[in-house]
């Protein structure tokens, strides 16, 4: 695909790459990010880099760094998109978005969501249970992985009517985070707390 931006167009302005990049590249990347996401760093930087390489077909923003290249034309990191992604499908699964008979609850299955029952816990109501897992194949699963991620989103993040709303809340929660423009740091459970009151 990146060939293909490169062969057809000459000089590419900074609004018109990050519309054939979002369109024709990173969709690739986010085609159902939530099954095979990475979690190597090796491999989370070779994913990187094909996104590093087309920030540099843009020729007034070659000469800069990855990171302000990002900051430039405003395009979040791969990780970032993915661990985004991640939340918005569990977000679709927990307000049953999808069909319940696909995504209803199940503890008798290894791989599934649970609703913490306690309801004296801090945090909002749709806090899931974190259990101990030994091997990577657990760990790394959907079910597992965004379990603290999720956790520490606030109430007025989870509290969102619909899809959208609750894409722009989270964006906006996490705004300040260094994940959003550079790949190596992890993501902050803090997140943006001067934010939260002000944020419906």
């Amino acid at each position: 695909m990146l060939g293909l931006i490169k062969r057809n167009f000459i000089y590419l302005t900074e609004e018109a790459f990050v519309i054939l990049y979002k369109s024709l590249v990173r969709s690739h990347f986010e085609y159902a990010n939530s099954v095979w996401n990475l979690h190597r760093q090796g491999l989370i930087k070779d994913l990187e880099k094909v996104q590093m390489r087309a920030t540099k077909l843009i020729l007034t923003v070659k000469h800069l760094t990855y990171k302000k290249r990002l900051l430039q034309l405003k395009l979040p990191t791969l990780k970032y998109r993915h661990l985004r992604g991640d939340m918005i499908e569990v977000f679709k699964i927990l307000t049953g978005k999808y069909n319940t008979n696909v995504t209803k609850y199940d503890t008798n299955v290894t791989f599934s969501f649970e609703k913490h029952q306690d309801c004296r816990i801090r945090g909002h109501n749709l806090k899931l249970v974190n259990h101990r897992c030994h091997y990577d194949f657990k760990k790394y699963f959907i079910c597992t992985r965004i379990i603290n991620t999720w956790n520490s989103l606030p109430e007025s993040v989870i509290s969102a009517s619909t899809t959208d709303p609750f894409k722009n809340k989270l964006d906006k929660f996490w705004s300040n985070q260094d994940l959003l423009y550079n790949y190596k740091p992890e993501l902050t459970r803090i997140g943006n707390r001067s934010f939260i009151n002000n944020l419906d």
